[in-house]
């Protein structure tokens, strides 16, 4: 019996081990499906979200290419793990605040509010003692929250990078020396001694023990500098900042006359603040707005408050005043000069227009074209393009201006079909020549047989290419169109030379970018082999459009260009020419002055009478050194 059922029980074993396999190979083959789809979709998105622009890439150095082809390295490599070195050498690194990131100014954001706190509550508590005495819990929770950010900035301050022959400095240690030689280093740690452990002796009562807290005003200073280089509306902020300095010091100065007053006593004279037993003027908030109503008055100096009584208040009293007019006259300077500043380019604008107004009233200029040119000018303003791009720029080196001018008009340029293959240097030339031009509607940009010299590129608004009669339109032109390439380049055979072909007609207000034949062919100097391949670019377009005389094209070069290289050649050989006869003018007076030098000098050698070597040789050595000289 035992015989038998062994012999049945191996068929279900093996039976029963394929299952398994089948199994195991059908999950193994789904995992290397599932893996397969994952790795082909995280290729396909990567390639998708980051596929390389081949006109942007030229205007790429090796360091921008070699980065960009990391960070697709590594984002390629998503579902690889790290391995365990790299997380070693990652924990030991420094980890260092660059001072110009906007992690540092989100930090300097969070510091400026304690910062801000202690300036306004901790001298209010000090002076209003029912203000510190109903919230202690509060006030002790917002102090050593502040005390807590006081020392993380510390380490912040510690860890903050400076720059040293222009590279961002991460050493640990020499951070820590430069922080601790600073000014900084000692006021942070004079703001965190612990003064408040007086606590324990005197009550918590007395919260002019952390007036150290106020010696960290340097970070609110350096927070508002930072804003104000960030915003967008810096006169604004300097106006808001202006009257919160001037609130503050109101708020101050109204905290130190109620301290005043209670240290005479209250209802002593006229000048004090009224008596607390009276329940009107006993209330917390009427102590500090009566305080506050005062202190305006008198550093405001409108006056109308109740005259000083004893020598004290009257010394106090004197101070608020040069206080108060020290503040007026900083208003009025301040305010002034940031609205002025806010003006700047309305005053401006405006004095242009006033101009144009009194030469077209002196010239008599018909209503129609006058109303045109002003509709022109609010069109400029109302869609701010009345900034002069090369007066703004002006003070950037050119390297920045270049990058400016590519961010903005890369994108038109890249456009034209015969810029798709330049240079990355001619291109960013070629960039910084675009000037733009507004057009009024019905303004004619180009009309038939005109001779070419700009090209033009629509960045805004729709041009029409009408008959001679101006109202029957062929084709609609809008948004990144553009005309004029040909005209520009002079190509040898083309029927059209380089006149116009069409009469082209603004609709509306059009934006167009323009580009000169001077400054096109003034940036191809330098570069031969673009003028070339730009010239051949564009004989390709006209040979496709049959407007090349194919006979001109292969004939020798053209005799006005000829005569245009002979006339540069004679001009050139004039200006040497001069230049030559003034040298030699010049040096004939020279070698006149020497041989007079030289007959003076033996003259007087002869008037001596004795040998040049004689008397130690004096005036023989004279005479050779002063020959030598000349």
């Amino acid at each position: 019996m035992a015989k038998i059922n062994t012999q049945v029980s191996h068929p279900v074993v093996r039976t029963m081990d394929r299952d398994l396999d089948h199994v195991e190979n059908g999950l193994s083959r789904v995992s290397r499906l599932i893996i397969s789809l994952r790795a082909w979709a995280t290729r396909h998105l990567n390639h998708e979200a980051q596929r390389p622009d081949s006109f942007l890439e030229r205007f790429c150095g090796a360091e921008l290419k070699e980065v960009s082809s990391r960070e697709s390295n590594a984002q390629s490599n998503v579902g690889s793990q790290e391995p365990p070195d790299r997380g070693r050498r990652n924990k030991k690194a420094t980890m260092v605040m660059d001072p110009s990131s906007n992690m540092y100014y989100r930090w300097l954001t969070l510091i400026a509010l304690p910062v801000f706190y202690n300036w306004c509550l901790l001298v209010c508590r000090a002076c209003f003692d029912e203000l510190q005495s109903e919230h202690v819990m509060l006030w002790l929770l917002l102090d050593y929250s502040a005390d807590f950010l006081y020392g993380l900035d510390v380490l912040v301050r510690a860890r903050t990078g400076f720059l040293e022959q222009g590279l961002m400095v991460k050493d640990a240690q020499r951070l820590w020396k430069h922080y601790t030689k600073t000014v900084h280093f000692k006021l942070d740690i004079l703001s965190l001694l612990p003064t408040d452990l007086a606590y324990f002796k005197l009550g918590v009562n007395y919260p002019e023990l952390r007036f150290n807290r106020l010696l960290k005003f340097s970070r609110l200073f350096e927070f508002f500098d930072r804003t104000e280089t960030r915003t967008n509306y810096p006169n604004l902020f300097r106006i808001g900042n202006l009257v919160l300095y001037i609130l503050i010091i109101i708020h101050w100065n109204a905290c130190i006359y109620f301290a005043i007053s209670k240290f005479i006593g209250f209802g002593t004279d006229s000048w004090v603040y009224p008596n607390v037993s009276n329940p009107e003027y006993g209330r917390l908030s009427r102590k500090y707005i009566y305080s506050l109503y005062w202190s305006t008055l008198t550093l405001t100096t409108i006056g109308e408050t109740p005259p000083p009584v004893k020598d004290e208040e009257y010394v106090f009293v004197v101070i608020d005043f040069l206080v108060g007019v020290l503040i007026f006259a900083t208003i009025v300077g301040n305010v002034g000069s940031m609205i002025s500043n806010m003006n700047a380019s309305r005053a401006e604008f405006q004095a242009k227009i006033d101009s144009i107004k009194q030469y077209m009233q002196f010239r008599k200029v018909t209503k129609d074209l006058e109303t045109r040119v002003i509709r022109w000018f609010d069109y400029l303003w109302a869609n701010k393009k009345t900034v002069d791009e090369k007066e703004v720029l002006k003070s950037l080196p050119d390297k920045l201006k270049a990058e400016i001018a590519i961010n903005v008009h890369l994108d038109t340029l890249k456009k034209v079909r015969i810029f798709q293959d330049c240079e990355a240097g001619l291109l960013v030339e070629l960039v910084l020549k675009l000037r733009p031009a507004v057009f009024s509607p019905g303004d004619y940009i180009c009309k038939k047989g005109d001779i070419g010299r700009e090209m033009y590129i629509i960045k805004e608004g729709k041009l029409a290419v009408v008959a001679d009669d101006g109202i029957t339109q062929f084709v609609v032109l809008s948004d990144g169109s553009y005309f004029g390439e040909i005209s520009i380049l002079n190509i040898k055979g083309s029927k059209s030379g380089n006149r116009r072909t069409a009469n082209i007609r603004s609709i509306g207000y059009s934006d167009l970018f323009c580009l000169s034949k001077d400054d096109l062919m003034e940036a191809l100097t330098e570069y031969p082999e673009a003028k070339k391949a730009l010239e051949e670019k564009g004989r390709q377009i006209l040979m496709k459009d049959n407007l090349i005389d194919e006979d001109v094209a292969k004939a020798g070069a053209d005799p006005k260009d000829i005569e245009e290289k002979v006339e540069h050649l004679e001009s050139s050989l004039d200006t040497l020419q001069t230049r030559f006869a003034r040298l030699l003018a010049e040096y004939n007076a020279t070698q006149m002055k020497v041989k007079q030098r030289l007959s003076h000098l033996e003259r007087q050698v002869k008037v001596s009478g004795s040998d040049p070597l004689s008397d130690g040789g004096i005036p023989g050595d004279a005479a050779k050194t002063e020959i030598k000289e000349q």
